[in-house]
């Protein structure tokens, strides 16, 4: 059976293999890549998945240059983020953050709310790129050849920065919603599921920054939103 044009062109520009050592660090995966011509690179990461509470944050980052001491943004101390989120907004070559509200993730669903968001995170970076490194799951309809990584922010430094970005932008929102809403201490769990938080969904109701879809809250014996503090369970 014979070859058609596409496949020949397929075999043509398909690139060398890389092997990634386990010892690379964590720019590794840029570097094999870029010396494969797979430039820029950009990492894609979420921070929010699992609350309950407030939205979900999708960012894209394109670095400019190393940066020192990059990591998992789980693995990292609160201060330590913030300082690196400061430095990786003054050296990225390009940023995108996308915030995506309870109620879309309600009408959507929370994993096409997630795809969408990092599509939305990419394309938002506004620059023509190479690869898409991205956190955990493949997501199809990239504008450039995308890898799903499985723990990515542990093992690349783009996606470690994006989980930085998300993760930070995240936690100054829901810091910033425990001021307005000060009966669920968003500020200390973030919107996550604790044994506070349940209590506080108990006695007080969710509010309007609750995901409603999430069975923490929709058993949580509510009948209606609070509104403005005004109680309603």
């Amino acid at each position: 059976m014979g070859r058609t044009l596409r496949d020949v062109m397929t075999v043509a520009f398909r690139p060398r293999p890389s092997v990634v050592r386990r010892d690379s660090g964590l720019y590794g995966y840029e570097r094999a890549l870029a010396r494969r011509g797979f430039a820029p690179i950009a990492g894609v990461d979420e921070a929010g998945r699992g609350a309950c509470a407030g939205p979900l944050v999708v960012a894209a980052v394109v670095l400019g240059r190393e940066i020192d001491g990059l990591a998992d943004s789980k693995l990292l101390t609160p201060e330590t983020r913030e300082f690196l989120h400061d430095k990786i907004r003054a050296t990225a070559r390009a940023i995108s953050v996308v915030v995506i509200p309870p109620e879309e993730i309600d009408a959507r669903g929370l994993h096409k709310s997630n795809v969408a968001g990092m599509r939305r995170a990419v394309v938002g970076l506004g620059i023509d790129l190479g690869y898409v490194l991205i956190d955990g799951f493949p997501v199809p309809g990239m504008p450039a050849p995308s890898l799903a990584v499985w723990k990515g922010d542990q093992v690349a430094a783009c996606m470690a920065a994006a989980s930085i970005m998300a993760k930070v932008t995240r936690d100054r929102m829901m810091t910033s919603l425990d001021e307005t809403h000060p009966e669920y201490g968003f500020a200390d769990h973030k919107g996550y599921v604790t044994p506070g938080h349940r209590r506080a969904l108990t006695e007080h109701g969710p509010c309007p920054h609750h995901r409603f879809s999430f069975v923490t809250v929709s058993s949580s014996g509510a009948t209606r939103v609070r509104e403005n503090g005004v109680g309603a369970a």
